[in-house]
């Protein structure tokens, strides 16, 4: 199974440089509606069979023209939300980066629980929970290997990739997620394969078109250790 974590196209919020979180109305900006179009060409003809999205509105005007594309109905699922960053949403990253809170949020994500909100723990349980609850229930659906895009946010994608990847929630901050961009786990029965972070190039097709499989029924990409040679 195959997910595709899409982050939402550029905000008004991104470009007003606040922490818009779960607040109403939140939309894309041109550049944002531009970058939603182009999914559909990034994305290309890789055999996507769902679409699962957030619940807020500029993930729902992100996945619209691939949904448009692919004849689907997008899933809503209310686990792949934004944080909620209690008294926090809505205001200047200018200011936030002041609080004692920041520091905390940078260093050692685990501990950070905002300001009646809820903490970055239980965002990556939330969501990871989400992510493979969807990748069984599509391979039991379809009766095997799945491709699908999951439409979410940031820190939240951030979150998934660093469980995926085997890496302390601690070490989130190192994970790039920009708006747009694609990041790819393959999850399988041993464990996740993450095949790309922060993709935001012109197509995903040469790395997620489907390999033929050796006669002896190893996949043709199969090594033990770090290299192909």
């Amino acid at each position: 199974m195959t997910v595709i974590l899409l982050r939402h196209g550029r905000s008004t919020s991104n470009t007003a440089h606040t922490l818009a979180g779960r607040s109403e109305g939140v939309d894309l900006d041109d550049k944002g509606a531009e970058q939603a179009d182009a999914v559909v060409g990034r994305i290309g003809d890789l055999p996507v069979r769902a679409i699962v999205r957030s619940p807020l509105l500029r993930c729902a005007r992100t996945v619209a023209p691939l949904a448009a594309a692919l004849d689907l109905e997008p899933t809503v699922d209310d686990r792949l939300v934004e944080v909620d960053y209690g008294t926090w949403t809505g205001r200047k990253i200018s200011e936030l980066v002041k609080e004692p809170l920041w520091a905390t949020v940078q260093q050692q994500p685990s501990a950070a629980v905002f300001p009646e909100g809820e903490g970055l723990a239980h965002v990556q349980s939330r969501a990871v929970t989400a992510v493979r609850e969807h990748d069984r229930t599509l391979a039991e659906t379809h009766g095997g290997d799945v491709l699908w895009v999951a439409c979410t946010h940031g820190d939240v994608i951030k979150a998934v990739l660093a469980d995926a990847l085997g890496v302390h929630l601690d070490g989130f901050q190192r994970i790039t997620a920009d708006p747009a961009s694609m990041s790819v786990i393959r999850y399988t029965a041993i464990r996740p394969f993450v095949l790309h972070v922060n993709h935001t190039g012109t197509g995903l097709t040469s790395a997620l078109t489907p390999k033929p499989e050796q006669t002896d029924g190893t996949a043709t990409d199969a090594v033990v250790g770090g290299t192909t040679d």
